[in-house]
């Protein structure tokens, strides 16, 4: 299969847009090809909420501090920063030489530099009730209340905590947290979402909603390789809109796509062996890559016994949560269902691909009926006295996991009926404690354990804290771990943390995922990341 990048598009706006760049036909320029399924509902970072809007806005703006692909916290905007002696003041040291991109709001309609003010105001505005921004959270309970940011001068920027909070990099790393100049939010309002401006690799060029978003490479871009080359290398970016994955992938063979992110169940067999690896007749055709995604799918269990549902169900009971985590084979779930993409969940629920993961201290479980068997007679339920149904909630896209699920747990004496309604109302119940038994996933939102670990911390409303899970133990080593600047100190907290999680069983960890690419062969310098991120400012385009 010959990559076909020299694309016709009958789009007026691609045509115009791509135009600028003189012409996709001609063979010097970089263009990378992907396709957003889901659609993207705003290019405004504030909203930032899903991976169709972050891969784009990671490609428009930056942070203060971001992480490297071993997720290590690097600078970005900021140079370096100090913190102080009591832990809750950092002071960041800001690049001097970066630029917004030209945009009509700025004088004469060129971009001005990015000053410390710039972070103040993007912070402030992340967390304005009147924005109302699904990031706002990130911010709560952490930052002081009184003054939290401000600008010491045009090159310094002031953060300040109500408390210690070690991952605070990490938190700022987040594409929420991307910076944003005032004169462009306040002239378009929330119409910025289709007008955005910042000082990121690529710059907005056209978006005709449902059929094309163009990005052209910043040509006053401030980052340089190691061998001091400009970034980006890629000269625009195309986004297409086809909701079918049949069609994505057929774009996909045919060349016009760079490359597709997974696969779809019913394509999974034709390209991939059970063991996830490229059947032969795809091998030289296409690369595939896969990752560690820092993703763990569960199910989860409410443990709160004050409430009605909770006191009227066998999962109240320890043993019968920890007998559902025996009963089931999750080896055989990945070989069978997923095609060996992503580790079986036999650990805690912070997932493999996190520094402070340890499978040989956090010791989770693995299939063993017997070890079910006997853990239900002990709760009480045996032949005579038999467990009652318990009901299973997940969406369609996860029937066939539920199902899979039902009978191996049905085969353990535990029957379970599935019930599968719409995403949005699933997450309507489990906000407000109303699902008993349901399936999830927690994406890190920031690369660090205490992301996941947070979901069970007592303090914590639902979302995150979905299954009500309390313990004051674990409540303890929470606020501890969020005082020790040591990280190694730190990740054995986190690891005494997820053993109690595994224990007490208010979850059932199903597997940890990977992000899984397939790639086109003349594409260069672009991997994968345990956060998803589609990282493109090293990316090349090889001539056909």
């Amino acid at each position: 299969m010959k990559p076909f990048l020299n694309i016709i598009v009958s789009s007026a706006i691609f045509s115009i847009a791509i135009g600028g760049c003189q012409s996709v036909g001609n063979s010097d320029k970089q263009v990378f090809y992907y396709n957003e399924p889901t659609g993207i509902a705003s290019l405004d970072p504030a909203f930032a909420k899903n991976q169709s809007i972050i891969w784009a806005t990671h490609q428009l703006y930056n942070t203060l501090v971001e992480t490297d692909s071993v997720l290590q916290i690097k600078p970005s905007l900021a140079t370096h920063w100090e913190v102080s002696e009591d832990h809750k003041q950092y002071t960041f040291h800001l690049r001097t030489d970066v630029k917004f991109h030209n945009e009509v709001s700025f004088p004469e309609g060129k971009g001005r530099n990015m000053i410390a003010s710039d972070i103040v105001y993007s912070f402030n505005r992340l967390i304005d009730p009147s924005v109302a921004s699904p990031g706002a959270w990130i911010f709560n309970n952490r930052i002081d209340s009184t003054r939290p940011f401000f600008a010491k001068d045009d090159s310094t920027f002031v953060l300040r905590l109500q408390r210690p909070f070690s991952p605070i990099l990490g938190v700022l790393s987040n594409v929420y947290c991307s910076i944003v100049p005032r004169e462009v939010v306040e002239k378009y309002g929330k119409d910025f979402r289709s007008h955005p401006c910042g000082t990121g690799p690529f710059e907005f060029r056209s978006w005709e909603e449902g059929q094309a978003l163009i990005l052209w490479k910043n040509h006053q871009y401030w980052e340089r390789d190691s061998n001091e080359v400009s970034l980006p290398f890629l000269d625009a970016i195309k986004v297409s809109f086809y909701d079918s994955k049949a069609t994505e992938f057929l774009l996909f063979q045919q060349g016009k796509l760079s490359f597709i992110n997974d696969i779809e169940a019913s394509f999974k067999d034709e390209i991939l062996n059970k063991q996830g690896v490229l059947k032969k007749e795809w091998q030289g055709r296409i690369r595939l890559q896969k990752h560690s995604y820092l993703n763990t799918e569960y199910l989860g269990i409410l443990v709160d016994t004050n409430n009605t549902l909770v006191k009227q169900s066998p999962l109240r009971l320890k043993k019968v949560r920890q007998a559902i985590n025996y009963a089931f084979d999750r080896k055989k779930l990945m070989l069978y269902l997923r095609n060996s993409i992503g580790r079986p969940a036999e650990s805690g629920f912070v997932p493999d691909g996190l520094p402070s993961f340890d499978d040989k201290i956090v010791k989770g479980y693995r299939y063993d009926p017997l070890k079910a068997k006997q853990l239900l007679e002990e709760a009480g339920f045996t032949d005579r006295n038999k467990l009652p149904a318990i009901k299973l909630l997940t969406i369609p896209i996860y029937s066939e996991l539920g199902s899979f699920i039902a009978k191996q747990l049905e085969d353990a004496g535990i029957p379970v009926q599935v019930e599968v309604i719409p995403k949005s109302l699933l997450l309507e119940q489990t906000a407000k404690s109303q699902a008993l038994f349901f399936r999830g996933s927690w994406i890190a939102d920031y690369p660090d354990a205490e992301n996941f670990l947070s979901v069970f911390y007592s303090k914590n409303p639902a979302p995150p804290n979905y299954t009500r899970f309390r313990d004051l133990v674990f409540d303890q080593l929470y606020d501890k771990a969020m005082l020790t600047e040591s990280d190694s100190l730190r990740f054995v907290l986190y690891r005494s943390m997820d053993s109690i999680i595994i224990e007490n069983a208010p979850i059932v960890p199903l597997w940890y995922d990977q992000a899984i690419h397939l790639v086109q062969p003349n594409v260069l310098g672009f991997f994968p990341n345990a956060l998803n991120l589609l990282e493109l400012r090293k990316t090349r385009i090889d001539a056909p």
